[in-house]
């Protein structure tokens, strides 16, 4: 179970931003969630009136990433670092991960304030695994590589799974995703996996350029990319079966809904370290 040693943050007032939207609680939106305030549903609505698909591209990117962490964790996979976690709606990663193998230990990191607030959702852990919350962003990678809650669930000296899924298009060119992304990979040991989904305008580029905007508009900037641009965070690692393809058709279920490559309007793909 969670450690509550490093809970001194519980009485102290989080500000949750509840004027601006994010793209956490748009998210959850999208996914019919409930924890979603007047910005993030307005900012939500903007964007599903030029993406009318919006809820269709959650829904495909949510179920790749269970798809990919159960697929990961029968592989004997027993570590997730899950960045971006998003508002926690079951099942969740660590669910999906402990419900194949019941010691498996998960960090969640996320930047939105609200998640925090709700991260004892996240922490429900199976008594044989460990789960674990950090309040941190990807684009310090250092911060997160060097915290005690690390630190204290994962053995990066051991095969680790890192999550980056519906993440790095929030990550601008002058932030260098790239550079981020390859600081993550060097510190994880052979064995592991790199699991990303990104937003991409190769299926629809005037919806893409639309919802950017829409986006830009409440305050955040979205960096949709390209196949390549996409396949780039993966150099030097071993691309699994299919590949980078779009969220719904990688290693999908059977009577999965069907979605179109134009709705889902992301690539996935999972690489494993030499």
């Amino acid at each position: 179970m969670h450690d509550d040693e490093d809970d001194g943050d519980e009485g102290e007032e989080i500000d949750l931003q509840l004027h601006r939207a994010h793209s956490a609680r748009m998210y959850d939106y999208y996914l019919g969630g409930t924890t979603n305030f007047a910005a993030d549903r307005e900012a939500a609505g903007q964007a599903i009136a030029v993406f009318p698909a919006a809820r269709v591209a959650a829904r495909a990117n949510r179920a790749f990433m269970h798809r990919s962490t159960r697929a990961l964790a029968q592989a004997g996979i027993a570590q997730f670092l899950d960045i971006g976690t998003g508002i926690p709606t079951s099942p969740n990663l660590h669910e999906v991960a402990q419900a194949v193998n019941p010691g498996a230990r998960v960090l969640y990191t996320d930047n939105d304030p609200i998640v925090l607030a709700h991260a004892r959702a996240l922490l429900l852990s199976s008594p044989e695994g460990l789960t674990a919350y950090l309040q941190a962003d990807v684009t310090d990678p250092a911060a997160i590589l060097a915290s005690k809650e690390l630190a204290r669930t994962i053995d990066v000296t051991a095969p680790v799974a890192l999550s980056l899924n519906a993440l790095l298009h929030f990550v601008p060119d002058d932030q260098d995703a790239y550079q981020i992304v390859e600081q993550l990979k060097a510190a994880l040991a052979p064995g592991s996996a790199l699991v990303i989904s990104h937003g991409t305008p190769d299926f629809g580029p005037a919806e893409a350029e639309r919802i950017t905007q829409v986006y830009a508009a409440a305050g955040t900037t979205v960096r949709m990319r390209t196949r390549r641009q996409v396949e780039r965070f993966f150099d030097g690692w071993d691309l699994l079966v299919p590949g980078v393809c779009s969220t719904h058709r990688w290693r999908p279920d059977s009577g999965e809904p069907w979605t179109t490559d134009a709705q889902a309007s992301a690539y996935a793909a999972v690489a494993v370290k030499r």
